[in-house]
């Protein structure tokens, strides 16, 4: 494999047909969202929801995690999209950022499991497995469209980039960090553990607020300390990149959130020993 990651010069079109244009990007990114449908179907028989329930949400899920991914991406680089803007329609070029699609999603269960009645952080737990194993599955699509790759690198699984196709300050190198691979493994591992944690532990409501922090805590530390070898473009501030910032808040407001709990339900045991 590591071969053939270091002498493979990705094309990002699939095929021709005609008019008919097939991306890479477009096929990984429908792969993606088919594997997470599917493991949500099987999640959501174990716990007795039905499959029809889990389809009206993904259709739901679809349309807003692409917006979100999308606009998300779009403001990240709004100079850029602000001379450019008819390129904001162009998703099978790559820019569907990972944030923009969770707030949009959690958003969107949260609707969606208000309006069905449902729990929320049942159908959320359900969910996020299928969404580590997608992103898993999308980031190839970023690998054939040569736009997720670390800084110059020696290893001997270092990806070719086309000149084209690389930053300027790096014009004179010619292998680079896959930095795709490194998130595609990363996301692997999340839904390994997110299943796991479906099996063992027992059903309760902290169970799948466990089984949510912890994707959204693993992938928030895959994807700060990937940041660091990235290239592609992002705003800075206070020396970490935009990603990076996000990331901390995310790992911050959930342990907060934990703390909280842990400590309020302590005072109201407490409360309850002294009556």
């Amino acid at each position: 494999m590591f071969n053939f990651l270091h002498s493979f010069t990705p094309d990002p079109v699939l095929i021709m047909v005609g008019p008919l244009t097939i991306y890479w990007y477009g096929l990984f990114i429908v792969s993606g969202i088919l594997a997470a449908t599917l493991v949500s179907f099987k999640l959501s028989s174990k716990y007795n929801i039905k499959k029809d329930t889990i389809i009206d949400l993904a259709f739901w899920l679809i349309i807003a995690g692409l917006i979100g991914t999308r606009v998300y991406h779009v403001l990240l680089e709004l100079p850029f999209y602000l001379d450019n803007p008819l390129d904001i329609f162009k998703i099978w070029q790559g820019g569907l950022a990972i944030h923009g699609g969770i707030i949009a999603g959690l958003v969107t269960i949260w609707w969606f499991s208000w309006k069905q009645n449902i729990n929320f952080w049942l159908l959320t737990a359900i969910i996020v497995p299928g969404v580590a194993l997608a992103q898993a599955i999308g980031r190839w699509g970023n690998y054939f469209n040569q736009e997720i790759y670390g800084v110059p690198t020696s290893l001997p699984w270092g990806i070719p980039i086309e000149f084209v196709n690389r930053v300027p300050e790096f014009f004179n190198y010619e292998f680079f960090h896959p930095a795709f691979l490194y998130e595609s493994l990363g996301s692997l591992i999340i839904f390994i553990t997110l299943i796991l944690l479906h099996k063992k532990l027992n059903t309760s409501d902290l169970k799948y607020k466990v089984i949510i922090a912890i994707y959204l805590i693993l992938y928030s530390l895959l994807r700060f300390t990937l940041e660091f070898i990235r290239t592609d473009q992002t705003p800075v501030a206070l020396g970490l990149r935009f990603p990076q910032i996000v990331s901390l808040l995310i790992i911050i407001l959930i342990i907060g959130y934990f703390s909280f709990v842990f400590i309020k339900n302590k005072r109201n045991k407490a409360s309850l020993a002294k009556k």
